[in-house]
């Protein structure tokens, strides 16, 4: 099928405004950490004729937070404009149909009010793009709502709500003491509602008796599809989640078949994400995304009485970016995806979707990396749209295809030394090409022997990709202090073939660090970094890797490792998502206990000389804080090596607030300043 599927392969290219792509901005100075506040971050777009709607997202130190507000900008370019700036959380933007208003959700909150729509919780607003007035509210539902969905006639509004809902027969119990932390036994009930936005009333559709994680309704309103789960636990969702659609003729709400995404694939443990209805309310697409493994399209065909449901074949060498990345139908059989390949991202079009073997086809091309895009309604025969893209010399923009640039969120950009970007390889385990993306101070010269910091990605089912990135883990900050920076896509990153992503199930601990250590000795042999100043860091998988890394070498004279995981079987058994260590373990503790051994760094912690600094959540329920604390437990008391531990107050799995960003910052920096280049205090 897959040579099948080469043969049949046709990419056009519908190239964006090159200079937008490829103009080297001008350079000025080196940054700072301070720069790295002054960062606007596009987080979501709508198109409609006349304007784009996008979320944008700005830091300030006095709240120590970021917010985000919502802006528009014309479709046929000019200045953007701000249409909303009390930082209430605004997001979801979607067009009414004539474009005279733009609705979103907003989290909005007056002093001492205790009632929707001003207490705080999620709500429906609406606002004219011309920027006159302040936001209406459009639903009032108490305890807020978790989604929402404009009617394709801007007649009516759907949205999602959850009640609690106590079970089992301890449920006596359970309500008696019910400010306690069960289990299990207290769950979240998911209630679809539809409010008339003439007459304001609203009506129940669908009290699911399951949670609901999302849901679209198809364009006549016929039908509401849901991915639903038994409960609101993350190791519900990656392996009971399924799609439920009601039917409005009936009230009745049907299963297609489970089998294809939970039977018939090489894991159970599937996250389903991103529903997405043809345009005639026949066909819908869901994501399903896998530890592990390459993320697939499934297609429901609901044209029948009996639903079908298959999934969508990829050409050879290309992987669909998974983890909250849109699906949207331009016609009938035409679905347009993001298509991952070599570290680049790219808006792709699969026609013939139920026709015939599907046609891909690229509607962005080059070196760029879409983030979000968002389809201009009523144009089945062409794709019309606006994209969220990022290039090696450019933070993400909007673009309109075939148009080029519409915005320029950060201007302070072009006053910055941006480091040299390129991709690499070299061979890694086994022989095996392995890349990664460079990047070397704005000042290098060939020949020039520098610093090396490996920046390890997390997943590890994603990739570094091929795009300027100016965030809080090493990339654009190291190289303007002096330092390169290899972020290499080890085995089992995406975006390689599905051999390259899938030969590290089982081979954790082994494959990827391999990769990792050969790269590094790539960027000496080439002459780029200086073998007796090198670094480790990496968040999540990233410092699971470091970890693993400095209990293997002591070639590295600091490591900093964020969030990352020890021990294994601890890991499945105090981590939110268990599913993880059973994929890439190929099973539970007690089938495997010895690839879980091998993929711990527990037992060779003495090995250690590495000064590490560790960085962790003090909330993380992905790599809970217990890992961080057995490494710095190990490095601190046993083995005498130089170690700090920084947990951070009320934050998960990644860090949300100003200061403590700034902090990492700082700390990372202080770190390697002190023991790669040997600078004191």
């Amino acid at each position: 099928m897959r040579n099948c599927m080469a043969a049949m392969l046709l990419l056009g290219w519908i190239f964006l405004d090159s200079q937008t792509l490829s103009a080297q901005a001008p350079t000025r100075r080196h940054i700072t950490i301070d720069d790295y506040f002054t960062q606007a971050d596009l987080f979501g777009l709508a198109y409609s004729p006349k304007y784009i709607a996008y979320v944008e997202g700005r830091w300030r130190e006095s709240s120590n937070d970021r917010k985000t507000d919502l802006w528009v900008v014309p479709t046929a370019g000019g200045p953007s404009r701000r249409l909303t700036g009390d930082r209430a959380s605004d997001r979801a933007p979607q067009w009414n149909p004539d474009g005279s208003f733009v609705y979103f959700l907003g989290n909005r909150k007056r002093e001492g009010e205790k009632h929707p729509p001003y207490d705080g919780r999620a709500q429906v607003w609406r606002i004219s793009p011309d920027g006159k007035g302040s936001p209406q509210p459009v639903t009032r539902v108490e305890g807020g709502i978790e989604g929402y969905e404009l009617s394709r006639d801007g007649k009516s509004i759907y949205y999602l709500v959850h009640h609690a809902k106590i079970e089992d027969d301890w449920s006596g119990l359970r309500s008696k003491f019910s400010k306690l932390d069960y289990g299990h036994g207290q769950n979240r009930h998911g209630q679809i509602w539809k409010l008339d936005l003439q007459s304001h009333r609203a009506q129940k559709l669908i009290d699911a008796g399951r949670n609901i994680r999302e849901f679209a309704v198809a364009p006549d309103g016929k039908r509401i599809a849901m991915i639903t789960t038994p409960d609101d636990k993350v190791v519900s969702f990656e392996g009971q989640s399924r799609v439920d659609v009601w039917e409005a003729a009936t009230g009745k709400i049907l299963t297609p078949p489970e089998g294809p995404y939970r039977k018939k694939v090489s894991s159970p443990y599937a996250w389903l994400e991103q529903l997405a209805w043809n345009t005639d309310g026949t066909m819908l697409a869901f994501n399903a995304i896998f530890d592990g493994y390459p993320a697939e399209i499934f297609i429901v065909n609901l044209k029948e009485d009996t639903p079908q449901v298959t999934r969508l074949p990829r050409p050879t060498g290309i992987h669909v970016r998974g983890y909250g990345s849109p699906l949207a139908w331009s016609g009938p059989d035409n679905l347009c995806f993001l298509a991952e390949q070599k570290a680049r991202v790219r808006l792709t079009r699969a026609s013939k979707v139920t026709t015939g073997i599907p046609v891909f086809t690229y509607i962005t091309a080059g070196d760029s990396v879409v983030e979000q895009f968002s389809l201009r309604p009523s144009t089945p025969g062409n794709v019309e749209c606006a994209v969220i893209l990022g290039t090696p010399t450019s933070l993400p923009e909007i673009h309109v295809v075939g148009q080029g640039r519409v915005t320029n969120v950060n201007p302070q950009v072009a006053s910055w030394k941006l480091p040299q970007m390129s991709v690499v390889s070299w061979k890694g385990a086994g022989g095996q090409t392995v890349e990664g993306i460079l990047e070397l101070p704005p000042d290098y010269k060939k020949g020039d022997k520098v610093p090396l910091v490996v920046e390890i990605h997390g997943g590890p089912t994603t990739a570094s990709y091929f795009k300027m990135q100016y965030w809080i883990y090493g990339r654009t900050l190291l190289p303007a202090r002096g330092y390169a920076v290899l972020c290499p896509n080890y085995r089992g990153s995406t975006g390689y073939g599905d051999k390259f992503t899938t030969d590290l199930i089982g081979r954790e601990n082994d494959l990827d660090v391999e990769d990792i250590l050969k790269g590094v000795d790539a960027m000496i042999e080439r002459g780029i970094a200086d073998p007796d100043r090198l670094a480790v860091t990496g968040w999540s998988n990233g410092g699971f890797l470091t970890n693993c890394i400095i209990t293997k070498t002591k070639r590295f004279k600091a490591a900093i490792s964020g969030a990352g995981i020890v021990d294994a079987i601890m890991e499945w058994g105090a981590n939110d998502e268990p599913a993880y260590a059973m994929v890439f373990k190929q099973g539970l503790p007690w089938m495997n206990p010895e690839k879980y051994h091998r993929a711990s760094s527990t037992y060779d912690l003495g090995k250690v000389r590495t000064p590490t600094l560790i960085h962790v959540g003090a909330n993380d329920e992905r790599c809970p804080p217990s890992q961080s604390r057995m490494l710095y437990r190990a490095l601190k008391e046993y083995v005498k090596v130089p170690t700090e531990l920084i947990v951070y107050p009320g934050e998960g799995h990644g860090l949300a607030k100003y200061r403590n960003r700034r902090a990492k910052m700082e700390w990372d920096l202080a770190w390697l300043d002190r023991w790669v280049l040997g600078k004191s205090k």
